[in-house]
C-alpha cells in the first residue's frame, strides 16, 4: 500500500520517515535531538511534529537496545543507515506504542519508499514480520548484554554505579521514564492554588509540589500554548530541580546579583520573580544567540537584567569592579541529571567529555568566587548526577584555597542526599524532579 492510498497510512510512513531523517542525524553526525528535528529535511505528505518528536525521542530513549536488535536482524549485513534508522524507529512502535503491528509495518513499508528506499521496501517488510514472529528469543539474546538490557552506554553504567553504588539503578530507571511537565507560577502576580484553579478551568490537572512553594507538576504534557498566561509571564515551564536554585541563593532585596552561564534564562527570570524584581541582576552568557534567549524570556516575564556576552573564564572587560553579593554559577556539564528529558545525551556523551569539562568548570568557578563579596554567597550547580563535576571538583577548590569554605544549605524537605560538600538531586517520579547538584560557597 502506498502513503497516498491510505491517509493513516500515509501519516503513520510520514512520521517514520521524518523520526529516521532526525535519529540519522542524530547518531551519524551528533546534532542534538532538538537540532535534527528542526532541520532534518520534511517528507509528503507532510508529518506532525508532535508525533515526529514523540516517535524520534522515544526511539533515542531506547536506543541502546533497540540498535543490537537491529543488529540481530541483519546478521552482519550492511545496510544504509536511514533505513537501519528507520527499522529502529518501527522496532520501537512495534514495542512501546499501541499502534497495531501491522499498521506499524506497513507504515514502515511505505516510509521506505518516501525516503527513496523503495527497492528496500521488501527487505524492512520482511525484517519487521520477522522481529514480530522471533521477538522473544531475539531479546533473550539482545538483553544478556547489561547495556541493551538497560538502554545505557556501558561507559555510563559503569560512571553511575562509581559514583552512586546504592542508587544507580534508580537513575537508570529513572532515565527511561518520561519527563514531567513541571511550572513555575510567578508568586509576585498569583498564588499556587489560584493558578491551579485557572487550570482546572482550561481543563487541565496538576498537582502541588510540596517542597517549592511555587511549583505544580501537570498531569499531563500540553503544548505551552494551552497554560493560560504563559504569553504574559504568569507561569513558566523548569523543572522542580532547577526552580530550587532561587531558592537556594537566598538573595536580599537590594543585593547585587550574578547569574553566570545565564542562558536560556530559566533561573534567571526565577531569581528576579522572587523578589519581584528588587535586586540588581547580572545575566552573563558566553553566546551571543543564547543571550538572545534570555532577552526574550525575560520579554515575555516582563523582567529586566543587565544582559551582557562575556566568557567568564578570561574576559572581565564588562565588570565594574564592584564585587557581587551573591553569584548563581550554573556550569557547562555533561548533563546527566536531565537525560529523561533529553535522552539524545545517551548517544551524544561520551567518557572522555566528563573529564574534558572539568578546567572549564574549575576556571569558571576560580573566577566568579574571584568576583565574590567577602562574606557573599556563590552556589555552584549542574544537571549532573557524576560526582566527578559535582562534589569532587568543588572538594578539590576547596582543598586548595584557604579562603573559600562550603556554607552549610539550609535543611529543607527537597528529597536531595547530603554530600560531603553539598546536595545532590536525583532524577525520579518520586522526587519529582531531574538531577541537579548545589554547592554554597563563600569566602572569607
Amino acid at each position: 500500500m502506498s502513503a497516498q492510498a491510505s491517509g493513516k497510512s500515509g501519516i503513520g510512513a510520514a512520521v517514520l520517515a521524518q523520526s529516521a531523517r532526525a535519529l540519522c542525524a542524530v547518531a551519524l553526525t551528533g546534532q542534538s535531538a532538538g537540532q535534527a528535528l528542526a532541520l532534518a529535511a520534511p517528507v509528503v505528505p507532510p508529518a506532525p511534529r508532535a508525533a515526529v518528536r514523540a516517535v524520534t525521542l522515544g526511539s533515542l530513549r531506547w536506543y541502546p537496545r533497540l540498535e543490537p536488535i537491529i543488529g540481530q536482524l541483519l546478521a552482519g549485513k550492511a545496510l544504509a543507515p536511514i533505513l537501519r534508522c528507520l527499522l529502529i524507529a518501527a522496532v520501537h512502535q512495534l514495542d512501546f506504542s499501541n499502534n497495531a503491528p501491522e499498521a506499524t509495518v506497513s507504515s514502515a513499508v511505505d516510509a521506505a519508499r518516501l525516503l527513496r528506499q523503495a527497492r528496500a521496501s521488501g527487505m524492512v517488510n520482511a525484517l519487521l514480520r520477522r522481529y514480530r514472529r522471533e521477538r522473544e528469543a531475539l531479546l533473550g539474546v539482545v538483553l544478556q548484554d547489561e547495556s541493551a538490557a538497560s538502554a545505557h552506554p556501558a561507559w555510563l553504567l559503569g560512571a553511575l554505579r562509581e559514583s552512586w553504588p546504592q542508587h544507580w539503578q534508580q537513575i537508570v530507571v529513572a532515565n527511561n521514564e518520561h519527563a514531567p511537565m513541571s511550572l513555575r507560577v510567578d508568586l509576585t502576580r498569583v498564588t499556587r492554588e489560584a493558578y491551579a484553579e485557572r487550570l482546572r478551568q482550561h481543563g487541565l490537572s496538576a498537582r502541588s509540589i510540596p517542597w517549592l512553594r511555587g511549583a505544580l507538576v501537570l498531569d499531563k504534557p500540553v503544548p505551552v500554548e494551552r497554560l493560560p498566561g504563559f504569553s504574559e509571564g504568569l507561569v513558566s515551564v523548569q523543572d522542580a530541580g532547577a526552580q530550587l536554585a532561587s531558592v537556594l541563593l537566598a538573595a536580599q532585596p537590594g543585593e547585587r546579583i550574578l547569574d553566570a552561564c545565564a542562558a536560556p534564562g530559566g533561573k534567571t527570570g526565577a531569581l528576579l520573580e522572587a523578589l519581584d524584581g528588587a535586586i540588581e541582576l547580572t545575566a552573563v552568557d558566553i553566546d551571543a544567540a543564547r543571550v538572545g534567549l534570555i532577552e526574550q524570556n525575560l520579554q515575555r516575564l516582563g523582567r529586566r537584567a543587565l544582559l551582557l556576552r562575556a566568557d567568564l573564564r578570561s574576559d572581565l572587560s564588562w565588570w565594574d569592579g564592584v564585587p557581587f553579593d551573591r553569584i548563581l554559577l550554573d556550569v557547562p556539564c555533561s548533563a546527566t541529571g536531565v537525560i529523561r528529558r533529553h535522552p539524545d545525551i545517551k548517544l551524544l556523551r561520551r567518557q572522555s567529555d566528563v573529564a574534558a569539562l572539568e578546567p572549564t568548570q574549575r576556571a569558571l568557578l576560580l573566577q566568579c568566587l574571584s568576583l565574590l563579596k567577602v562574606g557573599g554567597r556563590l552556589l555552584y550547580s549542574t544537571c549532573s548526577v557524576l560526582r566527578a563535576e559535582n562534589e569532587a571538583l568543588v572538594a578539590s577548590v576547596l582543598a586548595c584555597n584557604s579562603r573559600v569554605r562550603s556554607v552549610p544549605l539550609a535543611p529543607a524537605s527537597a528529597p536531595w542526599i547530603e554530600c560531603a560538600v553539598g546536595v545532590q538531586l536525583l532524577p525520579g517520579t518520586e522526587a519529582l524532579s531531574d538531577g541537579f547538584y548545589y554547592a554554597c560557597l563563600t569566602v572569607t
